[in-house]
């Protein structure tokens, strides 16, 4: 007998409409409310991409028949304290990365998920990118050998412009604002997924753009992996010249990469250059820009172009599989507060190194 959709509540009136909103509807979930600060903004948010209710309270939300989960794409200083407030609830949660603002409060919401026994996972949906992952599953093989050199280059240039707008938080360090949380965090998991954990970490933060602002807009993070590969991870969102964009590994028996941002991984070996294949559960899932009027700031523009609906829409699927006691489909492995905390982690280091000017170990970071 099929279960009724589990009933969910969207903290956030930003990425968690663009993004989350649409996901979950496309994975079976019943969507309750969306949250936010603004009553006049969440109100119309609400209106625009169709949920019943337009709240501002935390615990009216959480305190709604029929809730079963929720997911927090709030600025990232808010996530732990609405996080654990939802765990003491009992709700299954999925909250954006950085999952907390420091490693104190990153250990605190691994320990209040796993006593309260609840599901509890991190937004890293690009590991259900049909990109990233025939790249990471590739890799697993070995296609190419042992890994030994990996790139992750990504120039992009939607806030370039001072006047664009942004929310205060996101240029506000001390917020979790920048583009080394927002951007590096996604590719420290990737990294983490398809290469193996983090050892090391010598970082350079910067601001490429004229914004007067204490976060970064770009980054470039030499690293070590325990398992001997090294590589660099390097992007800007305040570079106006074209798109650059280009992940690659290069290993003992050859090199794979993917074209650009989308779903073609290429291997060449001694036996020459080929395509490989996406796998059926990689396949399909729409990419639709949101509804009319929706988008109203440049931050929103950078965030809401619909591109990871289908990735969001496969975590969102894991997800409702994990609530409800079914097995995950083949070879999808979420992520897990634990791995939120892992790259915590890389990220302190990434910013003491920067600080410091030095490498630094990550297993000395607590």
């Amino acid at each position: 007998m099929a279960q009724d959709p589990p009933g969910v509540v969207v903290f956030g009136t930003g990425f968690g409409c663009f993004t989350h909103v649409r996901a979950l509807r496309s994975a079976g979930f019943d969507l309750r409310a969306v949250v936010g600060r603004d009553p006049d903004k969440t109100r119309r948010r609400a209106r625009i991409f169709e949920v019943p209710k337009a709240l501002v309270s935390v615990d009216e939300a959480l305190a709604l028949p029929g809730v079963q989960a929720v997911t927090i794409a709030t600025p990232p200083h808010t996530h732990a304290e609405i996080a654990h407030k939802a765990i003491a609830a009992g709700k299954h949660l999925i909250c954006e990365k950085p999952f907390a603002r420091d490693i104190a409060e990153g250990e605190s919401l691994c320990s209040a998920a796993e006593r309260a026994g609840v599901v509890a996972l991190v937004g890293t949906e690009f590991r259900f990118d049909a990109g990233q992952a025939t790249l990471a599953r590739c890799i697993a093989s070995g296609a190419i050998g042992e890994p030994r050199l990996a790139t992750v280059l990504l120039h992009v240039g939607v806030l370039a412009d001072p006047d664009a707008e942004l929310p205060d938080w996101w240029a506000d360090a001390g917020q979790g604002g920048g583009w080394l949380g927002a951007h590096g965090s996604q590719v420290i998991d990737q990294i983490r997924f398809t290469l193996g954990d983090f050892a090391a970490v010598s970082a350079s933060l910067t601001h490429v753009g004229g914004r007067e602002m204490s976060a970064d807009d770009g980054f470039i993070v030499q690293f070590r992996l325990d398992g001997g590969c090294v590589g660099t991870m390097q992007s800007t969102c305040a570079d106006r010249s074209p798109p650059m964009i280009e992940t690659r590994v290069a290993g003992t028996e050859g090199s794979a990469w993917i074209r650009g941002l989308g779903s073609e991984v290429y291997v060449a070996d001694a036996d020459g250059t080929r395509r490989i294949p996406v796998d059926d559960d990689l396949q399909g899932g729409e990419v639709s820009p949101p509804p009319e009027g929706a988008l109203e700031t440049d931050y929103e523009r950078m965030i809401g172009l619909g591109l990871d609906i289908p990735s969001y829409t496969r975590l969102a699927s894991c997800f409702r599989a994990l609530m409800e006691g079914r097995a995950l489909p083949s070879r999808s492995v979420p992520a897990g507060f634990p791995d939120g905390l892992a790259a915590l982690r890389v990220l302190e280091a990434a910013r003491r190194s920067a600080a410091e000017t030095r490498w630094v170990e990550v297993g000395t970071i607590r």
